[in-house]
This record gives C-alpha cells, sequence and structure tokens, in this order.
C-alpha cells in the first residue's frame, strides 16, 4: 500500500494505491468524496482517490507519506464516512532493508544482467540486477515489492527477460543520497550493518 499527496501539485487529493493494475482494467465508482478504483475484471479493489481530504484530516506532504497504524485508521475512517464499508489492511514491514547477496548467477538470456539471490532476513529474495559491481558476499540494500523510490517509481514484481524479479538492489544514486558516485553500480554495505533491519536514508 502506497499513500501520496501532494497539494501543489495535484491538489487536495490523497491517493491510495494498493495495487498496480493495467490502465485498460480499470473502473471506478464514486461514493461522496471518495472514488474507489477497482479491477473490472475481478472486481478487486486496487485504489482509492480521497478529494478534499484536508476536511478530514491535516494531511501534509509532498509526495509519498509514511504508512503507519494511525494513517491506515484515518483513512478507514474516512471511507466509511463515505459509505465503503471495506476496510484496507497494509503491511507495515520495512520496504528498505539491509540484504545480504548469497549468490549471484549470470542470467540466462542477457549478458549484462545477474540473477541473485537475496537474504533479507526471513525471506530469501530472488532480484535481477544490471549493476557490474553485484557480488555474492556483500551486504547491500534491497527495495523491496511496495518500496517507493525518490524518484517516485513503485518496485512491482517483474520479470526481466524471462527471469522473475522481486525487488531492487539500489545504487546510492538511486537512494538520493548525497555525494553519490555517478558511475553505475550498487551501495556496498560495510560488515556493521545486520540482515534484515530497516535502512533509514
Amino acid at each position: 500500500m502506497n499513500v501520496f499527496y501532494n497539494r501543489e501539485g495535484i491538489g487536495d487529493v490523497l491517493l491510495v494505491s494498493l495495487k498496480p493494475i493495467p490502465a485498460e482494467e480499470r473502473a471506478f465508482v464514486k461514493r461522496g468524496d471518495v472514488v474507489r478504483i477497482f479491477s473490472e475484471r475481478s472486481g478487486e479493489t486496487v485504489g482509492y482517490n480521497i478529494f478534499s481530504a484536508s476536511s478530514y484530516h491535516p494531511f501534509s506532504g509532498n509526495g509519498p507519506l509514511d504508512v503507519d497504524e494511525e494513517l491506515v485508521g484515518v483513512i478507514n475512517d474516512i471511507l466509511a464516512k463515505n459509505g465503503f464499508d471495506e476496510p484496507i489492511e497494509a503491511d507495515l514491514s520495512p520496504k528498505f532493508v539491509v540484504g545480504y547477496v548469497k549468490e549471484k548467477t549470470k542470467h540466462p538470456n542477457a549478458d549484462k544482467l545477474s540473477v541473485c539471490q537475496v537474504d533479507v532476513g526471513g525471506e530469501v529474495l530472488q532480484i535481477v540486477c544490471g549493476a557490474p559491481n553485484v557480488a555474492a558476499g556483500q551486504k547491500v540494500v534491497v527495495a523491496k515489492i511496495g518500496a517507493v523510490m525518490p524518484s517516485g517509481l513503485v518496485i512491482q514484481e517483474s520479470e526481466l527477460r524471462g527471469v522473475r524479479s522481486s525487488g531492487m538492489i539500489c545504487s546510492a544514486r538511486e537512494l538520493g543520497l548525497p555525494n553519490a558516485p555517478q558511475e553505475k553500480g550498487i551501495l556496498v554495505l560495510s560488515d556493521e550493518y545486520e540482515v534484515g533491519q530497516p535502512f533509514v536514508f
């Protein structure tokens, strides 16, 4: 779940994104100040647009908001007030974490891509990576599914040249870190970082 608010850019609208779907599959229903976005094929709710958002809560920010229990409660209260009785649930686990590259193999269909098995604490993710400096044994920053990059890019499950990829190994530049090197390459962390811990930047 990702929540965006940018009053100057798009007006007093809270954008709640639950799941990406193709544009041609989207359908809409409006009640009061809320538009529910859902899949025409499955009926599954994939997001909400909440208009006149500040009349319900003093939202502030200029892009993605930090999603916590309080924000989820506020959104569910707004939905209920506008006649939507399906409360949303959010995965509140950290989306940027320290990972450990357990294994790196050559991508079978692309010379410049590697297929990495990355331990993020409690699970191992398969991530396709194009960085020339990625190697087994490194501690790295992993953007998990649902993470919102500083550029606004939302990390999604994907398939790169026929190989599934569940996240992204990040460079300092992609994370917007100060004095990030301009050459291509992931950010390699020092050993004192603990696998699975949130990476705060």
